[in-house]
């Protein structure tokens, strides 16, 4: 009988209130381009990572989450009502979702694929010229 290993990830939100824990594996993670993903990220795409199979269990604040459907729309939000970090939530027939950014575990996945690109913000286009910096600029 060959052993199956799931993985666990953790996470938690910026106040440090809520904490999860994902037991199992993601099957993908995207960066989805979509207007609604653009509003309620404030960036140019949300990062998120989703598993038919994975469990979702609370560690603490689980009193703190909230969330939040546009109404005649699929797209769905969980936050921390004291920060606003986006939050796992768990969608109809049982997907799971996971905003990347809210994990303290690394995470080796890269992302399957851009999503909903025709949204795409301009500024967001070539950033390969843009400066870095390891910090906030002087």
């Amino acid at each position: 009988m060959e052993e199956i290993l799931m993985s666990n990830y953790f996470g938690s939100c910026l106040c440090g209130t809520v904490s999860f824990e994902v037991i199992g594996d993601f099957d993908s993670f995207y960066l989805c381009n979509c207007q609604h993903c653009q509003k309620d990220t404030g960036s140019a795409h949300a990062a998120n990572l989703f598993s038919q199979l994975a469990k979702l269990v609370w560690r603490s604040g689980a009193d703190a989450v909230t969330s939040y459907t546009l109404p005649g729309t699929r797209h769905s939000k969980s936050f921390c009502k004291l920060c606003g970090s986006a939050l796992p939530n768990t969608q109809s027939a049982g997907l799971l979702v996971v905003p990347a950014g809210c994990l303290d575990t690394k995470i080796s996945m890269v992302p399957t694929a851009q999503i909903f690109s025709s949204s795409k913000a301009g500024w967001d286009e070539e950033l390969g010229d843009v400066p870095e910096f390891e910090g906030l600029p002087d």
